[in-house]
């Protein structure tokens, strides 16, 4: 490893971005890296484009375009043989990129991702929502696919694979770390050094609407060839809960309260075993009981995101008159 490009798309970020440069340079200079600072932004209108030159970042403008996009164009610009994408919003522990050389150096893995987690002034559901990472990447693993809030990988990975696929308006990180995947790539989740997430949701409207767009792209990602059991685990939950939902509301049409409370009832048990995979939920009964509600909340969404691409989907194919 000779050069590490860090590339942080954002978008009127400038609450949160000097934080997330600043934590990045000393990270790269404690693990002795030449480096670089990408920023490419999408438009903002609050300084970010002037804080980030003022810490050294080189900034690219592109306007109206989407996150996958955004990455790619920063990627494109970079100069360095390794890639690291972060989230404007992410503050990296100091030894992140020395984890990253150690575990190139011992050939562990070919892309990293860090667990990150909300910090104690956060709502309770943000910080719930972030444990759930905590339990389900409690320890080193190599994954399917890995979140681009934080991400290492060699610049010959990145290229091999093409990039974030643009045409996705979410889930471009799902996708590129499948694709990834297939062409050999390993990639690691580690839980330590732990990352700290200063995006957090500060009301419900705005954690419904993230999780709205975190599943948009769900009948794409479908629709290019990713339909494991895995990928399609959630979309058919989400899928049979509205099924429920729709039933209880019939049952309650017909005269039947007591079958309804019993469908709506039912609908609660994905969420309540979405909460209870880990041993780490289920050891904390509070936390677990609001994860249950954060997912139970989370199936709705995702039941509508998977409508809407599915229509769009629709929608965009040709006619064959």
């Amino acid at each position: 490893m000779k050069r590490i490009s860090i590339i942080v798309p954002t978008l009127d970020e400038a609450e949160r971005l000097g934080r997330t440069l600043e934590a990045a340079r000393r990270a790269a200079e404690q693990a002795g890296l030449e480096y670089e600072l990408i920023v490419p932004d999408n438009g903002s209108r609050d300084g970010s484009q002037a804080l980030a030159r003022s810490l050294g970042a080189r900034v690219l403008d592109c306007p109206g375009v989407n996150i996958g996009a955004l990455r790619n164009r920063g990627a494109a610009a970079a100069s360095g043989d390794c890639l690291a994408f972060l989230d404007a919003d992410m503050e990296m522990p100091a030894d992140w990129l020395t984890t990253w050389r150690a575990v190139r150096e011992a050939d562990r893995a070919d892309v990293l991702g860090l667990v990150h987690q909300a910090p104690p002034q956060a709502p309770w559901y943000a910080r719930a929502w972030l444990q759930r990472l905590v339990a389900e990447r409690d320890r080193p693993a190599l994954l399917d696919w890995l979140p681009t809030a934080n991400l290492c990988l060699e610049r010959a990975w990145f290229e091999r694979v093409g990039g974030f696929d643009e045409r996705l308006r979410s889930g471009e990180d799902k996708d590129l770390g499948l694709r990834l995947g297939e062409a050999g790539a390993r990639l690691l989740s580690l839980p330590t050094p732990t990352v700290l997430n200063w995006g957090f949701e500060g009301s419900w409207g705005e954690w419904l609407g993230k999780e709205l767009w975190r599943q948009s792209s769900q009948a794409q990602l479908l629709r290019k060839g990713h339909a494991s059991l895995r990928l399609l685990r959630f979309p058919l939950l989400a899928a049979g809960h509205w099924a429920l939902d729709a039933l209880a509301l019939l049952c309650l049409l017909l005269g039947q309260p007591g079958a309804a409370l019993g469908a709506f009832a039912l609908g609660w048990l994905p969420a309540g075993l979405l909460s209870l995979r880990h041993r780490y939920t289920r050891q904390r009964p509070l936390l677990a009981a609001r994860l249950a509600l954060l997912h139970w909340l989370r199936l709705h969404v995702a039941g509508i995101a998977l409508l809407m691409g599915l229509t769009n989907l629709s929608a965009r194919r040709p006619s064959r008159g």
